[in-house]
């Protein structure tokens, strides 16, 4: 029986030892993780903007700069702003963003507009920022996107 109680104790203490150092080089590991490589030629995200929540606006915004400046993605990335429903009153002139919308088009985002929310919301062309390109339907753009490959995000 003493025998029997040896063995038990010695093969939980070495299970107990494994597991720390099992964890222990997981832990290791997952410090020095850098982030997936981009081994693509091209990636392709659409982000969708439904909601005129300053918050959920800025998010939007703050999240394309960031992928835009991503050193693995620089050069290789494709980037559309499609707003529709409450996301379009961020389009609307006279906003706080037209500084920051401007700047992402110069940076080669695509910013656009759904054109059944502007005729939902009874919005003419003309109460938009000129440099906003018009497409028929956000939802068909998303859904064209993603078939393509594009990355959907919701901010």
């Amino acid at each position: 029986m003493k025998n029997l109680s040896f063995l038990l104790i010695s093969i939980a203490s070495f299970t107990i030892t494994a597991t720390a150092q099992t964890g222990s080089n997981a832990l290791q590991k997952n410090a020095v993780f850098a982030g997936a490589k981009a081994t693509q030629k091209a990636y392709h995200a659409i982000y969708q903007l439904d909601k005129n929540d300053p918050k959920v606006i800025e998010k939007a915004i703050r999240n394309i700069n960031n992928a835009l400046s991503d050193p693995r993605l620089s050069g290789k990335i494709q980037v559309e702003l499609v707003a529709f429903s409450g996301g379009t009153d961020a389009f609307i002139k006279g906003g706080k963003y037209e500084e920051d919308l401007k700047a992402l088009v110069e940076k080669g985002v695509i910013v656009a507009q759904c054109n059944n929310t502007l005729h939902e919301r009874k919005i003419s062309r003309d109460q938009l920022y000129d440099f906003i390109a018009i497409v028929p339907s956000g939802n068909g753009e998303l859904i064209i996107r993603q078939t393509e490959g594009w990355a959907v995000i919701k901010p």
